[in-house]
């Protein structure tokens, strides 16, 4: 639990009604699922966030910083600590020439949006990822042959003792699904792209025959965290998954996807262990069947 002393120390750094205790995750995460923080606390600007970051690691307590999560499995039993959401007041977008500078909370939706309002191609792939700007950097997020590696020219983050940093390409380490932000205590207030000048209607319409093909593959009509494995090495996850005859595989109301294997749905009343359950089988079946590790995507929170 998090103490009176802590909750008024919070409300020296953001206001009182962004600081909410027992918040159930549920209401915050992609899947839909998730038990209540200790306490959660809405982010509304880099000064907020680098004075409670800060504060937070003086008294060493511990804290997630949480996006969209679209990417994040949050225990039933909750999380004992803060979590702290880059909210609404980091959603900024400017435009200047072929850069863009995105702040931290804006939707990877809505930057591509930008980019195809100002004729920018090379961010069509990410107009349906519904994670933040500033998830998809520390995950290296992609889809459909692009990822942020590709675009990203500059981060700007908070370190552990409260200092700003600026991260060039070069030293972000991008791999798949990884970057140093993820592996290091750093969190990201802006994210600077460069992109190029392109034709508009061409950009549209690379971006509607995107859709298309996430309608048609993909089970968007569940709750879920997007794909729920790492492609391996040499093959995909979902043919794998398939091929060990685990389509539909279902624990309580988390279930294999009869659409798109590689995905992990919530058919309505999932606890975060049904999830875990089935991961668990997926990753046993497939080892058994093809001697292949199949490491998860998603994150784990409060396990």
């Amino acid at each position: 639990m998090i103490s009176e002393a802590v909750v008024q120390s919070l409300k020296k750094f953001v206001p009182e009604e962004n600081i909410c205790l027992q918040e159930p995750m549920a209401g915050h995460t992609t899947f839909r699922i998730g038990g209540p923080a200790d306490c959660f606390v809405q982010i509304e600007n880099k000064e907020q966030l680098i004075r409670v970051q800060k504060y937070l690691m003086q008294v060493e307590l511990p804290f997630f910083v949480l996006g969209n999560g679209s990417n994040l499995l949050v225990s039933d039993k909750g999380y004992r600590g803060i979590v702290l959401q880059i909210g609404p007041g980091m959603n900024g977008i400017e435009v200047d020439g072929d850069v863009i500078t995105a702040q931290a909370g804006a939707l990877m939706s809505q930057v591509a949006r930008a980019a195809l309002e100002h004729g920018l191609t090379g961010l069509e792939f990410a107009s349906g990822i519904p994670g933040t700007i500033g998830g998809g950097v520390v995950m290296n997020a992609g889809a459909y042959d692009g990822d942020m590696s590709g675009v990203v020219t500059q981060v700007n983050v908070v370190n552990s003792a409260g200092e700003c940093m600026e991260l060039e390409n070069d030293t972000m380490e991008f791999g798949y699904r990884t970057s140093t932000i993820k592996n290091n205590p750093f969190t990201v207030t802006e994210v600077i792209l460069k992109l190029e000048k392109g034709d508009r209607e061409q950009i549209r319409a690379k971006m509607e025959d995107l859709a298309v093909r996430r309608r048609e593959k993909q089970p968007l009509e569940y709750p879920s965290a997007g794909s729920t494995f790492k492609r391996p090495k040499g093959c995909f996850a979902g043919k794998l998954i398939m091929e060990a005859g685990l389509r539909g595989f279902r624990v309580g109301g988390a279930e294999v996807s009869q659409k798109h294997c590689g995905f992990v749905v919530n058919t309505g009343n999932a606890t975060a262990q049904d999830v875990r359950n089935v991961i668990s089988e997926v990753q046993e079946r497939v080892k058994e069947r093809f001697n292949v590790d199949l490491e998860p995507e998603i994150l784990f929170l409060g396990f």
